[in-house]
């Protein structure tokens, strides 16, 4: 049987009887746990699995397209120093021609090595290979057979140039370079309308006129290459054949928004634990020196038994470390259960054939550790006190705090307020710094909630500028290769086609002192009112006559502003350079962009307007018909109908967006109720004697009530404008880490996020206060004034 110290029953009874404060105090120690393990433990994960991922297909570190060279340039690649490996292939736009499927799909065509890729090596995940002799067999990744039921053996048809293909699936694979598969203008995933399809050498070569040649080529590096050196070299050597810019995996489309994932998970685990450990150190700190004061005479009494000062202040500390424990353990399995569900829409979004869970006992022990040492903190001050009390003054009742009329006696005399309004506000001054406190730890909850729902807002934000504001059209098609203002008329011919407005995109790359930066400058005709345009007041603006428009993340990027001039390298099959006047500065959420109207970048280039897409305002009367025209189309590489991408984009945010908003109105009620009802409780410890003798004097319980809880009810309503500033930087922060080149989020804060994030903690502070006035309506007022203060 084991024998328990006195201190240690004394322990267990008192964590027994403070069990609704203790189980407040480690829900909200439990969310900081839970979140740390979740943003540290998926960062370790995708880590870790991309490392293990790329390491063992052989993923490259540089990738270059070009317009179309020999193969004895790869040996001139291979020759730069640092490089390890380099393979060539073709590849090219196909229009898909699906079973069952009534729009045209798209496709990216890849060409299988004779003996298997090097590099990018994809994984077999059904079926097998395609013969390298046969010219119709191919295979298909894995995500986009599964979403357009398909089967081993099953065929569908391609448009390459025109051509028809009747291409046959042998087998299903998933590669390291299309974990995040985006369609071409898409801003989701479509697994049923975008498809990589790996094909064999000779019949990819064959299909778009490239024998004995590539257009498409990677590279990996040894350790000690210097990777900018490398990008110069594979430019230099590839600018004679149409070179359009090699670059490394940061903007590699798969890779960038993983590592934008990545951004967004350490960004959460930055910000948001150390709110929750903050307040945990603060509720312990409240509670225990509550503790303290009311067990003065106990304390002496122990030391007066010969316990030592150290054995005192041990005692409370480890009250605070089981509270914790508690904590602790809530938050492992919290985290665990959190991480899981993360793995789920990892996979769901992501196509990782294996999801590697490091077993890192080092982050739960970290989590773990952090959360001990913020309730220690939290203890120690009470702890210090309980040790430092004499055993003689520790007997004697405290003397009673030191009162004297202030300004604010005066002003509520002159207000004429009620007496039990005095004694709320008595209570407030009399322990000003605590009362600060809990209005932080109740702002804290306000601010969490409009983190939350800021990004719905924005979204929205997002969602109104890029599909209503600024790309209006109904759909856009991606043509095979430029061509002349012919494709234009061709357009107007199809069924359905309202309007057709045409855009050429040139790549470049865009200089400004030592910086630059690779992309394509978009060339529209003046007038057009399908793509447009938009200031930084989210205003439609023409484009200049003269000179370049510049999206704000680009021109922050350059480190230009309008009046301003870039240099354009030019890229691809054309060369040379000129100089352009900055002449606005375009906002965009999505992407990065360069504007300029079609007749003057022609000038420029000294040649007559070309197109490479077209935009395109349909009646959707005649849909069906301008779908089957569209998989007839020559030199069709893709055709996007922004009406789809815009019902994907909302349907997969709304989705993502119901799961943040139930799981962050969860947090931030536990913040709530959490300092609320300590609060509160701890009001009623120290009060229970004069909110008694008032009862018997014969105030009524609601009158009783409002002196308990009309201070809590005060600090809630202060708390709620600091919890809007502190929600507001919180909302700062996490734009700031969604900021890249793929995509940013604008900060847009309503009065409605506000009002609903204050609706919502001031229903938690009324919960938490109804529980504590129920505690004070079933006490016993006499026992109540037995209680020697």
């Amino acid at each position: 049987m084991v024998m328990l110290h006195a201190l240690d029953r004394k322990l267990l009874r008192d964590l027994w009887r403070l069990k609704a404060q203790s189980l407040a105090i480690a829900l909200v120690l439990a969310c900081g746990v839970a979140i740390f393990l979740t943003g540290l433990g998926m960062v370790r994960a995708l880590e870790a699995t991309l490392e293990d991922y790329y390491s063992r297909q052989n993923f490259a570190h540089v990738f270059a397209s070009v317009r179309r060279a020999p193969l004895s340039v790869v040996q001139d690649v291979a020759e730069i120093d640092g490089v390890q490996t380099v393979e060539a292939r073709v590849a090219g736009w196909v229009v898909l021609d699906l079973p069952g499927r009534a729009a045209p799909a798209s496709g990216r065509v890849l060409s299988l090595p004779e003996n298997g890729p090097l590099l990018n090596v994809p994984l077999l995940v059904d079926g097998r290979l395609p013969d390298p002799d046969a010219a119709t067999e191919v295979a298909v990744t894995d995500r986009f057979a599964r979403a357009n039921g398909f089967s081993l053996g099953d065929r569908f048809s391609a448009i390459a140039d025109g051509t028809r293909l009747d291409l046959q699936i042998t087998g299903t694979l998933r590669s390291p370079e299309f974990i995040y598969t985006l369609p071409p203008g898409g801003l989701m995933p479509d697994d049923a309308g975008f498809g990589i399809i790996w094909m064999p050498e000779r019949a990819a070569a064959a299909t778009f006129g490239l024998t004995g040649a590539f257009n498409d080529l990677s590279v990996k590096l040894r350790r000690d290459a210097r990777l900018a050196e490398v990008i110069d070299r594979v430019d230099a050597i590839l600018a004679p054949w149409g070179g359009t810019g090699a670059h490394d995996r940061e903007t590699q489309v798969s890779h960038s928004f993983i590592q934008a994932e990545l951004n967004q998970l350490r960004s959460m685990s930055a910000v948001l634990p150390p709110i929750f450990f903050g307040i945990a150190a603060f509720l312990v700190n409240m509670v225990l020196g509550r503790i303290v004061a009311l067990e003065r005479a106990e304390i002496g009494l122990l030391k007066a038994l010969g316990y030592r000062d150290s054995e005192i202040a041990l005692h409370y500390l480890m009250l605070a470390v089981l509270v914790a424990a508690i904590g602790i353990g809530i938050g492992w399995g919290a985290g665990a259960w959190l991480s899981t569900g993360m793995s789920r829409l990892y996979a769901r979004f992501f196509d990782f054939p294996w999801l590697v869970q490091p077993h890192d006992l080092d982050v739960y022990a970290l989590a773990g550790l952090i959360g001990l040492i913020s309730a220690g903190v939290g203890a120690l001050r009470a702890a210090w006190v309980a040790a430092r009390l004499a055993p003689a003054v520790a007997m004697a009742p405290p003397a009673p705090p030191s009162f004297r009329r202030g300004h604010m006696d005066r002003l509520a005399r002159w207000l004429r307020l009620p007496q039990t309004a005095m004694m709320v506000l008595r209570g407030i001054l009399r322990w000003p710094v605590r009362a600060a406190f809990t209005a932080l730890g109740l702002s804290l909850g306000v601010s969490i909630l409009v983190a939350s729902n800021f990004m719905l807002d924005s979204l929205d934000a997002v969602i109104d500028t890029a599909f209503f504001k600024s790309n209006r059209q109904h759909a856009t098609l991606v043509l095979a290769q430029e061509a002349g203002l012919d494709a234009v008329t061709d357009a107007r011919h199809l069924p359905g086609v309202l309007a057709v407005e045409p855009q050429f995109d040139l790549p470049v790359t865009l200089h400004h002192g030592s910086r630059s930066k690779k992309l394509a400058i978009t060339a529209r005709m003046p007038g057009g009112d399908l793509a447009r345009t938009l200031d930084v007041g989210n205003r439609h603006v023409p484009l200049p006559e003269k000179g370049i428009m510049l999206s704000e993340q680009l021109a922050a990027h350059l480190g230009v502003a309008p009046g301003d001039t870039v240099l354009v390298e030019l890229s691809g099959t054309r060369s040379g350079e000129f100089h352009l006047p900055v002449a606005a500065v375009t906002r965009q959420y999505i992407g990065i962009g360069a504007y300029m109207q079609m007749d003057a970048l022609a000038e420029r280039l000294r040649e007559g307007p070309r197109v490479t897409a077209l935009n395109l305002w349909i009646d959707r009367a005649h849909l069906s018909e301008l779908q089957a025209a569209l998989k007839e189309m020559p030199m069709l590489a893709t055709a996007v109908m922004l009406t789809d991408v815009r019902e994907s984009f909302q349907d997969t945010i709304s989705e993502n967006v119901r799961i943040n908003t139930v799981l962050f109105i969860t947090i931030s009620v536990l913040i709530t109720v959490g300092v609320a009802y300590n609060g509160a409780r701890i009001q009623l410890s120290e009060r229970a004697r004069e909110l008694a003798s008032l009862r018997i004097l014969g105030f009524t319980r609601a009158e009783v009530s409002s002196i308990l809880l009309g201070e809590t009810a005060i600090l809630a309503l202060l708390a709620q404008p600091l919890g809007w500033a502190i929600g507001a930087w919180i909302s700062w922060a996490m734009m700031a880490g969604f900021d890249s080149d793929l995509y940013r989020i604008p900060l847009v804060l309503t009065p409605a996020n506000f009002a609903n994030a204050s609706l919502i903690t001031l229903a938690a502070v009324t919960a938490a206060a109804l529980l504590v006035r129920r505690r004070l309506d079933r006490a016993d007022l006499v026992a109540v004034l037995k209680t020697r203060e």
